[in-house]
């Protein structure tokens, strides 16, 4: 699924067009939005479409798919003034995608899509909060462009994303790469545990930091809610960390407000899955088998020559 930033779509087109994506694997791991707040003003211009409207909506456009069903989790004032948004979760055999839906305020017409940021400097605003990102990070302090990464341990797009930001950082040797957390404690139930020892061998051990990270996404699949600590503190041992020290520190209570920090940042951020890229602000969701590596390496060749103007 291409999960590429869509500005205001012609409705036809975008809900044709979501309709062919919905049918492709997830690229990212979903955040479930928050519950569902129908019934509330939108921007102060009148109520929100409900979620009986959304649904007979959507059966009118999709109903024909016996393959396709859909839960409206979310719908909420939009960020920009006079539309209302929801976030739909479409599921097919073959995974799940979910989707922005942006209705006017007369409630006569929708698209589908990202709203993206406008300006001569788009990238501005979250440039400027991501210089609160303090999680491990490589690359010269001084580089010309940063990328952060928020990411989860348990989630397996991240661990599909991991070959090519490991690629980027050796052809780049003019980027640096921060490592924000961003556990999906909802669905991914070891993935805070995993986050605390990144924040912790982090702050002792940068290098061997990316080791740990690196092992514990070619392991993934072996690790789960009971063997949790047992698994990783053998991985921070492989990475030449103390398995003992790390484990205590994983223990503390501000190690989880640290954690949590991290989130806080991504929600600033309107973050809704993982992995999220940002290069110098611009927004990437995903960076794997969906989006091509050359793509994301002519981003940040053209972010650095471009770096300041």
């Amino acid at each position: 699924m291409n999960r590429c930033t869509v500005v205001l779509m012609t409705s036809a087109l975008a809900l044709a067009s979501l309709c062919a994506t919905a049918q492709q694997p997830p690229a990212t791991t979903l955040k479930p939005p928050a519950k569902t707040t129908a019934g509330a003003s939108a921007n102060s211009q009148g109520p929100l479409p409900s979620e009986a409207t959304f649904n007979a909506f959507l059966k009118h456009m999709f109903g024909w798919n016996q393959d396709l069903t859909w839960k409206v989790v979310e719908i909420k004032p939009s960020e920009a003034a006079g539309l209302s948004e929801a976030v739909v979760i479409f599921n097919t055999p073959q995974g799940q995608q979910a989707t922005r839906l942006y209705v006017t305020a007369d409630q006569k017409y929708a698209f589908t899509g990202e709203l993206v940021p406008f300006g001569a400097d788009p990238f501005a605003a979250d440039r400027e909060l991501l210089k609160g990102a303090k999680g491990p990070s490589e690359g010269p302090k001084d580089a010309v462009i940063t990328i952060v990464e928020f990411g989860d341990l348990q989630c397996p797009a991240c661990k599909g994303a991991q070959p090519n930001i490991t690629k980027l950082m050796q052809e780049e040797p003019k980027a640096r790469l921060v490592f924000e957390n961003f556990p999906l404690e909802q669905i991914h139930k070891w993935a805070l545990t995993g986050a605390k020892y990144v924040e912790c061998l982090g702050q002792a051990n940068t290098d061997a930091v990316w080791k740990f990270i690196a092992a514990v996404y070619e392991h993934q699949a072996e690790v789960t809610e009971q063997n949790v600590d047992q698994m990783l503190k053998g991985y921070v041992k492989d990475a030449g960390g103390d398995p003992d020290t790390i484990a205590a520190c994983v223990a503390n209570p501000e190690t989880a407000k640290r954690v949590m920090d991290s989130v806080a940042l991504g929600e600033k951020l309107n973050l809704t899955s993982t992995p999220t890229f940002f290069i110098n602000g611009r927004r990437l969701m995903g960076f794997s088998s969906n989006i091509p590596y050359d793509t994301v390496k002519s981003m940040v060749d053209f972010e650095i020559a471009n770096a300041g103007k």
